[in-house]
């Protein structure tokens, strides 16, 4: 009966100082300004940017157009041309007069109708053939202008066929469908991912520079002198780091879909579900780097190098995996990010497929459980 009694007490002394400990962090969180900055404003910043201001698509791109034929099929492939959103069309007679804007780059890209256009009018097997020249310096850029031309060229054979005005139609018919994303906005791509990125400044960087300051004023030596155990105390930074990330996640998924329209074709619970997992991973993340460092400058230069940087380079947000060397796709299924993004564009593109979340999930919990257990172990009660 006595040990039971000493067992209630000690749980309830356990939970007292846990309670003090997290009461404390967020009376930090409150008053730090740099805190309210990192976790909601920076988030909206970053979502506007992605949202708005960085797009993977190309409009409006400066070609030339060398119309040396002006029949009226010439012309009419021409007036296609100018009318799509796609281009911004410079017209000229000679395709000379254009090469001097391709080499300054005013220009990226030139489509030729050469003076035999008209020639295949009553060809009824050939259809007439155009010259399309990109600037290849910038490769991405030279294969919009490419596909995006043979895609404007297409569809006025197809107009022109259906009008009667050209005998000679393709013999091969594509239609392309896509899925997930029928309008192929490459924002909502942008989004999905950047929440990743988001999650990851929040969790690591957050308490990596605010524990690591804490070291520097020697506030962290009251607490070590305190009757809290190693636990206690790890614990008592992570959770409130972790409800101010989930209240940033929030307001995120709530800008992305109402303002930016993005749709969440899954669960909002599992989508929570997944990203308190991340938050976990990159919390004790962050509480490490600040650990092991115990200066802010250093904290945050660490916390570029082995969170953020890798979240934005290897974990597909951005750039292909699967197109990277083999050595670099290895490196990838360390990044906690990478799961995370695939998991935030399964569930808000797609859907609740589970088994392709799970596969995401049980990576995370494994390297959060680690990083949790490394920073409990790295955490003693000394100053050496």
């Amino acid at each position: 009966m006595t040990r039971k009694i000493l067992l209630e007490e000690t749980q309830k002394g356990t939970w007292r100082r846990l309670k003090a400990l997290m009461i404390k962090e967020m009376l930090q969180i409150i008053r730090d300004p740099s805190s309210i900055l990192i976790s909601i404003f920076l988030p909206i910043l970053l979502l506007f940017l992605y949202g708005t201001g960085v797009s993977l698509d190309l409009n409006h791109l400066k070609i030339g157009l060398a119309l040396e034929d002006t029949s009226p099929d010439a012309r009419s492939f021409a007036q296609s041309l100018t009318d799509s959103h796609y281009f911004d069309v410079k017209i000229v007679r000679d395709h000379r007069e254009l090469i001097d804007d391709i080499i300054s780059g005013t220009i990226r890209g030139m489509i030729v109708i050469p003076s035999y256009f008209t020639q295949y009018r009553n060809r009824p097997d050939i259809v007439a053939p155009i010259q399309i020249i990109a600037d290849g310096s910038e490769t991405n850029t030279a294969n919009f202008v490419l596909n995006y031309a043979q895609g404007v060229f297409q569809n006025w054979v197809a107009q022109e066929s259906v009008l009667g005005n050209l005998q000679g139609t393709p013999r091969i018919n594509s239609v392309p469908r896509f899925w997930y994303n029928e309008q192929l906005e490459s924002r909502f791509f942008l989004l999905s991912g950047s929440l990743a990125i988001i999650m990851t400044l929040i969790g690591a960087l957050l308490p990596a520079l605010v524990v690591a300051r804490e070291w520097e004023r020697g506030t962290m030596e009251a607490l070590i002198s305190t009757t809290a155990g190693i636990k206690e105390l790890v614990l008592g930074k992570i959770i409130p780091y972790f409800f101010l990330g989930m209240i940033s996640m929030g307001i995120c998924v709530i800008v992305s879909v109402y303002l930016y329209s993005l749709p969440l074709r899954g669960s909002l619970w599992l989508l929570f579900l997944v990203s308190a997992i991340f938050l976990l991973c990159s919390l004790s993340l962050g509480l490490l780097i600040s650990t092991v460092t115990k200066n802010q400058i250093i904290a945050y230069q660490i916390t570029l190098v082995i969170a953020f940087l890798p979240a934005f380079i290897l974990s597909g947000f951005l750039f292909e995996i699967y197109s990277m060397p083999q050595w670099i796709q290895v490196i990838t299924y360390i990044v906690p990010a990478r799961y995370f993004v695939q998991s935030l564009q399964t569930i808000f593109l797609v859907g609740n497929v589970w088994r392709l979340i799970l596969i995401d999930l049980v990576p995370m919990l494994i390297l959060g459980a680690i990083l949790y257990i490394i920073t409990a172990l790295k955490t003693v009660k000394r100053l050496d």
